[in-house]
């Protein structure tokens, strides 16, 4: 096991009706105006944003609204909220809505408080000094970005999709209703449970190195949501699969799984570029296509850990004299879960054809000056030939 620094500061209010206390939650540490961001009609048309609202201004709480979050947000309309925040001096920013909400509130929390452009962040030219607080009601379990240190967002006029870590955007607080998740609809909730496994199975399968107790944590998250997937889907108001989906959301990527390991998440580096050349790519269903040829295209080179991962997760019995059998049975165990929960295999599937491949490739090495690593380099050459395993 690798050294590590484990820190999830976060504090999780988590069950029913916990949404209706951020008033008094805002109001405890002190905050006096609150820059409320959102995405779209839903967080509307549910009512949520109106009971938020009702319970700031209950608790004398100023704020100023500010929606337009988008499916992989733009850095374009991160900057007009980074302008309004400066000016309306917010000293709280407040996600209300799934990942990108929250992404895009960690980048208006970083920008409006450092002088230098937020795409430098992303692009390692600029470092964070500091950040405006993060506050998140969640409405979708998928990006673990409730917990998380990472933000990722759209360069909509390179279309470039970059993130960056920083624990000064890390939210204070996340409030997690299931109850907010039961009007998803199903491919979204799929989408969520793909990226939940994702980044799971990314730290899993990894840089080879020996951490039982975080394979044990992440396989047993990954079951969890296996079983607690099927189940939200054949009944979107099952409240124990939804909670049990929107804490695995959490603990997938708050690093807790990666505890003891180096590790970097390469299939969600290779899907960035699907989502951001095509940003009607929803994020996880662009994952669910990318990570079995990932696995198809690695398992050779970390036999002992995809055979670990199909007796394990998928109960496939182990073939000593044959192991690789093993590991594709887990592969393929893996194809038939996404596919039975609706979610595409093929970039055909997503209108993506083999004329877009080189120039993903190109762009995922950032135009040649970065190599993944995971159990083996991926250059452009590897990134190409797994997009090409996609068609």
């Amino acid at each position: 096991m690798n050294n590590f620094i484990y820190y999830a500061p976060t504090k999780v209010y988590f069950g029913k009706g916990e949404h209706e206390k951020v008033g008094e939650i805002v109001a405890g540490y002190g905050f006096k105006k609150v820059f409320l961001h959102f995405g779209g009609g839903s967080v509307k048309r549910s009512g949520l944003l109106d009971t938020v609202k009702t319970k700031l201004r209950e608790a004398g709480i100023d704020f100023v609204e500010f929606g337009g979050a988008q499916p992989n947000p733009v850095i374009s309309h991160a900057r007009e909220g980074i302008a309004i925040c400066r000016r309306e001096g917010c000293d709280l920013v407040l996600a209300v809505g799934g990942g990108s909400a929250i992404d895009e509130s960690k980048v208006i929390a970083v920008g409006s408080q450092n002088d230098a452009d937020p795409w430098e962040f992303t692009t390692k030219k600029k470092v964070p000094e500091k950040a405006l607080p993060v506050g998140v009601i969640l409405t979708l379990a998928a990006t673990g970005s409730e917990m998380s240190a990472s933000a990722v967002i759209t360069n909509d006029e390179l279309g470039l999709k970059r993130g960056y870590n920083s624990d000064f955007h890390r939210p204070l607080f996340s409030i997690l209703n299931p109850e907010l998740t039961y009007t998803v609809p199903p491919y979204q909730t799929a989408c969520g449970i793909v990226d939940i496994m994702m980044h799971t199975l990314e730290r899993y399968m990894t840089i080879p190195s020996e951490a039982e107790i975080s394979d044990r944590i992440a396989e047993g998250l990954v079951k969890t949501v296996i079983a607690s997937g099927r189940a939200a889907m054949a009944n979107p108001k099952d409240y124990e699969a939804r909670a049990n989906l929107m804490w695995a959301g959490s603990l997938s990527h708050n690093d807790l799984t990666g505890c003891g390991r180096s590790y970097m998440t390469v299939s969600h580096q290779i899907e960035h570029e699907l989502s951001g050349m095509f940003p009607e790519v929803a994020h996880g269903a662009g994952l669910a296509v990318i990570f079995p040829a990932w696995m198809r295209y690695t398992y050779k080179h970390y036999l002992s850990r995809f055979t670990q991962y199909a007796v394990r997760v998928w109960n496939c019995e182990m073939n000593f004299d044959h192991p690789e059998r093993t590991a594709l049975e887990g592969i393929e165990k893996t194809e038939e879960y996404f596919r039975s929960i609706g979610m595409p295999l093929r970039l055909s599937e997503l209108g993506i054809g083999e004329d877009s491949i080189h120039e993903m490739a190109v762009k995922c090495t950032n135009y040649g000056t970065r190599v993944l690593k995971g159990p083996i380099e991926y250059g452009e050459k590897e990134i190409e030939e797994i997009y090409r395993l996609c068609l």
